[in-house]
């Protein structure tokens, strides 16, 4: 654990420099392509008037270019970019093409420049992971130390791009990791602090989007109101929008041209979008800093609302480039500020601070990290139980209609099966010696493991061993043979795992008139 630590602790700095590189790439393109100057602070696409033909062709062009590198320089850089990075993890032995490191924040970086209205930590969380999985190909890794290594990368990199480290280890236990363990969440921290402290140095510590704090706390009323832009509404328009994205997805699977020209085709609807609303083009940070400090006007909430939310889905759909938390964040402010005229009056943004977080946590089915990532953005921990209340709800409705979310059903669409539940392994909490065969007609064959032993052992040793069955011995005397374990026993402590998850009982009765206690039971 200590090594991959002090591994992890560079992956972070070099993970912090990418993201803040990516950051000023994306500044320089756009100002480049619709300001015709070279500077690399971040602007918004549609903050000037443009010529008509620029913000429709605009896009074009970056879609193009985009496809281009995608079919000849690697397929990798199309979406945005966790799915690709949950993939490499679990069919890839967590290993990433050094080419990616360089393609896909260069294909971001064209697509959100160009007009794309995406965010910078997709992109950025491939990157890093390809920084953390490159340098731990030029070691002597096993996959699991080069997964911790690919996450502490990622993490490190949206940390840094956000300066939300609690969120990013959130995101990386919710969406990455698929464990909690020491050996791979200290590594995965190191590199979070080590990212942060150089974004601290680079760009300065201040809250991305800072929010004056509320004369009053938010109050019982507004804390059980919040699950109208959480479950009732922020449920069903995360619902919206990943249906959006697939749908899309499978529209342009139908289309009779190469997928290289798809990126282009998504540019044109992007561009479309732009002669609309041209305030939903780009990341948009100025447009939620808006929103959360409640100076949106009624025409941007309403053209956010739908401008942006189909711009982003139909285009995500093309396979383009770009990420999701960005476009995710602003439209869910946008529903909270909407809703925000017909609850009960707040603190300025309070309503549009409860949809993002709500829209978070049902589109990426990481409620945690929705919480915890929108009071880092704003420093608005006075609100921390209503946007409680908005994620999870929004979440539960997700889970409920949804059988999987904007990164899973990309993963399952790829024949792969990935859960998002986490338990404790039955093998872990049950001993040899609860289900040997005693020693007396035990034939002593196998891997030797002792009594107390977890089956979790004995279930590693017989695959390593390749055996079916182990010798349960005597720890103090292992020529004392006690019994042996089969395979088939194993499976004792996962058939009392499945009872326990749905057997059903009532334990306490009523007592009757006759005065005697009955205890009822139903399966």
């Amino acid at each position: 654990m200590l090594t991959i630590t002090a591994i992890a602790i560079p992956i972070g700095a070099t993970a912090a420099l990418a993201a803040d590189g990516l950051l000023k790439l994306i500044g320089l393109i756009t100002n480049l392509v619709f300001y015709q100057r070279i500077r690399t602070d971040l602007i918004a696409p549609g903050a000037g008037g443009h010529p008509w033909w620029l913000t429709l062709c605009a896009p074009v062009l970056g879609g193009l270019i985009i496809g281009l590198m995608a079919r000849y320089g690697s397929e990798k850089i199309r979406g945005h970019g966790m799915p690709e990075a949950i993939e490499a993890i679990l069919v890839g032995g967590s290993r990433v093409a050094p080419r990616v490191a360089l393609l896909k924040p260069a294909s971001a970086a064209i697509s959100i420049g160009s007009g794309g209205p995406f965010g910078a930590e997709g992109p950025i969380i491939m990157t890093g992971g390809a920084i953390g999985s490159i340098l731990a190909q030029l070691l002597h890794l096993s996959a699991d130390e080069r997964k911790t290594l690919l996450v502490a990368g990622s993490a490190a990199g949206m940390a840094a791009t956000f300066d939300a480290p609690l969120a990013a280890i959130l995101l990386a236990v919710e969406l990455l990791l698929f464990e909690w363990r020491p050996r791979s969440f200290v590594p995965v921290a190191a590199a979070v602090v080590t990212g942060t402290l150089l974004r601290w140095w680079l760009l300065g510590n201040t809250a991305v989007f800072a929010l004056p704090a509320p004369p009053t706390a938010p109050g019982t009323a507004n804390t059980v109101l919040a699950l109208i832009p959480g479950g009732i509404t922020g449920g069903l328009l995360a619902i919206a929008v990943t249906a959006l994205v697939y749908c899309a997805e499978d529209m342009f699977g139908r289309l009779p041209v190469h997928w290289m020209w798809w990126p282009a085709i998504g540019g044109l609807i992007i561009g479309i979008g732009g002669l609309i609303e041209p305030r939903a083009l780009g990341v948009g940070y100025d447009v939620i800093d808006r929103l959360l400090t409640g100076h949106a006007t009624v025409d941007l909430i309403v053209g956010i609302l739908v401008v942006k939310s189909l711009i982003w889905g139909l285009s995500l759909g093309s396979g383009t480039s770009g990420g999701v938390l960005a476009p995710v964040f602003m439209i869910g402010a946008a529903l909270g500020a909407a809703e925000g005229g017909l609850l009960p009056h707040s603190a300025p943004g309070f309503w549009a601070l409860c949809g993002l977080a709500a829209v978070v946590g049902g589109v990426m089915r990481s409620p945690l990290t929705g919480i915890v990532f929108t009071c880092e953005l704003t420093q608005a921990w006075a609100d921390l139980l209503p946007l409680v209340v908005s994620a999870v709800a929004a979440y539960a409705v997700s889970v409920l209609w949804l059988k999987r979310s904007v990164l899973t059903e990309k993963i399952a669409r790829r024949r792969l099966h990935l859960t998002r539940e986490y338990s404790i392994d039955p093998l872990e909490t049950s001993f040899a010696h609860e289900v040997m065969t005693p020693g007396d007609v035990a034939e002593g064959t196998g891997p030797l493991v002792h009594p107390d032993s977890t089956l979790r052992e004995v279930a590693d040793l017989l695959a390593t061993h390749e055996h079916t069955r182990a010798a349960v011995v005597d720890r103090a005397d292992p020529d004392r043979l006690l019994g042996e374990i089969t395979v088939a026993q194993l499976l004792a402590a996962r058939r009392r795992d499945v009872h326990e998850d749905r057997h059903r009982e009532r334990l306490l009765g009523f007592r009757s008139r006759t005065g005697v206690s009955r205890t009822t039971r139903s399966r």
